[in-house]
């Protein structure tokens, strides 16, 4: 789609004449930059001066657009930007969204800004800090925040997400069970803990906005003065209706603790802080072993995603050295999927 790299000197220019249009006033680009991360969608920073209008000054913001590769499963940048508003609105530790532009003259394709906030977000750098209750504490009390989202409460402004699932866990096993039968190679571990998650799931309950990729490596975590805090809550790229205790069990899953195996609420710090944060903001239990299910859902879930990431590869789909190189995450995930359902010894 041609919309990969750096912003041109012409596409600045022209993203500046629209930024004078929607501020209402003569708007200059100081400075742009491609920031790191993002295979899936790519963000720039950007640095715009307004000489007046509702919104006059310097304002440093994140502009948000699709990167050269993109998943289909994966919300549009419009669908993406109303998510940021439904969780802005619910007081969810969020970027401020600003402005969705889906003129692809501009720069190529749909994209939006939203408010630059400060922190670090890349998880092999976060677990090196000592571990913190409190922030795990802030971080399961902010996702709380997402599940007060519910199908009900979001109206139409969220209805791209579709018609919530009657039964999320066996909806989802259904779901990766299908993306694993379309792979050539038999895969027995993860077929077992597809196996395991039907036997064992819960009954339906309660349906709520859920952030679906909730862990450490999509969270803004500022190194403030008086300690760390949540700064913001990224890539929402994923979300969708289903149990509340899908996030929970996410954020907790072995995998997403960037080899810190001790601190298990995403390597930042104890689990049981992140679930005290989480159900005295919610008012809703995690009980032990319903949260130990989303945890193996987890596991399986990563198998499978990396599965078809490498099979991309493999395929000739699409020659990616980062695509090829997420099948060898793949044997520990299964060693922990047959670890967690074996049973008791």
């Amino acid at each position: 789609m041609g919309m990969a790299g750096n912003l041109t000197t012409e596409q600045t220019s022209r993203l500046a004449a629209w930024l004078t249009d929607e501020a209402q006033a003569e708007t200059q680009v100081l400075a742009t930059e491609r920031l790191s991360g993002g295979a899936i969608q790519e963000n720039h920073r950007l640095e715009i001066d307004v000489a007046g209008g509702p919104w006059p000054g310097r304002h440093d913001l994140v502009l948000r657009r699709d990167a050269a590769s993109a998943v289909a499963t994966s919300h549009s940048r419009a669908e993406e930007y109303a998510l940021l508003k439904a969780a802005h609105k619910a007081g969810v530790t969020v970027p401020a969204p600003c402005v969705l532009c889906t003129d692809e003259s501009i720069l190529g394709g749909p994209f939006f800004i939203m408010h630059r906030v400060s922190g670090e977000a890349r998880g092999g750098r976060l677990i090196k800090s000592p571990p913190d209750a409190a922030l795990v504490r802030e971080i399961g009390a902010d996702l709380a925040r997402i599940h007060t989202i519910t199908p009900t409460a979001a109206g139409e402004n969220l209805g791209f997400l579709g018609t919530p699932p009657a039964d999320p866990a066996r909806t989802a096993v259904t779901q990766y069970r299908a993306y694993l039968d379309a792979l050539p190679d038999p895969h027995p571990a993860v077929e077992w803990g597809l196996s395991w998650l039907a036997e064992h799931a819960p009954a339906p309950g309660e349906i709520v906005l859920c952030h679906r990729d909730y862990r450490t490596g999509n969270l803004m975590i500022d190194r403030a003065p008086d300690g760390p805090r949540l700064s913001a809550t990224l890539d929402w790229e994923f979300a969708g209706w289903s149990d509340p205790l899908e996030d929970v069990g996410w954020f907790l899953a072995k995998c997403w603790r960037f080899g810190r195996w001790d601190q298990e609420a995403g390597g930042l710090g104890p689990r049981d802080d992140f679930i005290a944060g989480y159900t005295a903001a919610s008012g809703r239990a995690a009980p032990p072993d319903a949260v130990a299910y989303w945890e193996v859902m987890a596991h399986v879930r990563w198998a499978v995603i990396a599965l078809q990431q490498a099979w991309r590869h493999v395929s000739g789909e699409e020659a990616s050295l980062e695509l090829a190189l997420t099948a060898h995450v793949v044997p520990e995930l299964e060693a922990e999927i047959l670890a967690m359902t074996r049973g008791p010894s």
